[in-house]
């Protein structure tokens, strides 16, 4: 889980570094950059939008991977499979991030991003049958 964190923390970096110069060269009262469609025009790197999209999709789906890590903390149901497939999902999620905000190969992004939802369904799964025979 710490993992996934540090991959947000990082792209919280990532986002900042690439807004920070085009807010402060072209926008000294902020109010010109309501939204990130409006810096778009005033910023060089093409990989401004892919940087923003992958910003948001860091703080989508990671919220249940987040969840299920804590449910399986707390049900004491840890065991090596929730391991590798817990690894499994935050290493697909950043080669899915290195990709996006880099050459955003789609095929290769789709790819990365199926792999670390089957993971996580995976980790969801487990624990979804683990407690309907518990009953």
């Amino acid at each position: 889980m710490l993992a996934m964190m540090a991959l947000s923390a990082t792209m919280i970096l990532v986002l900042l570094s690439s807004r920070l110069p085009a807010i402060i060269k072209n926008f000294p009262n902020l109010q010109g950059a309501k939204h990130s469609d409006e810096l778009r025009a005033h910023y060089a790197n093409t990989n401004f939008r892919y940087i923003t999209d992958n910003y948001n999709h860091i703080f989508e789906q990671p919220t249940l991977f987040y969840a299920i890590c804590l449910y399986i903390y707390i049900a004491e149901s840890a065991d090596d499979l929730h391991i590798q497939l817990a690894w499994g999902y935050v290493l697909l999620r950043l080669v899915h991030s290195i990709i996006h905000i880099s050459v955003n190969n789609v095929a290769a992004r789709a790819s990365s991003f199926i792999l670390s939802s089957v993971c996580l369904i995976g980790l969801v799964g487990r624990e979804a049958i683990s407690l309907l025979f518990s009953i």
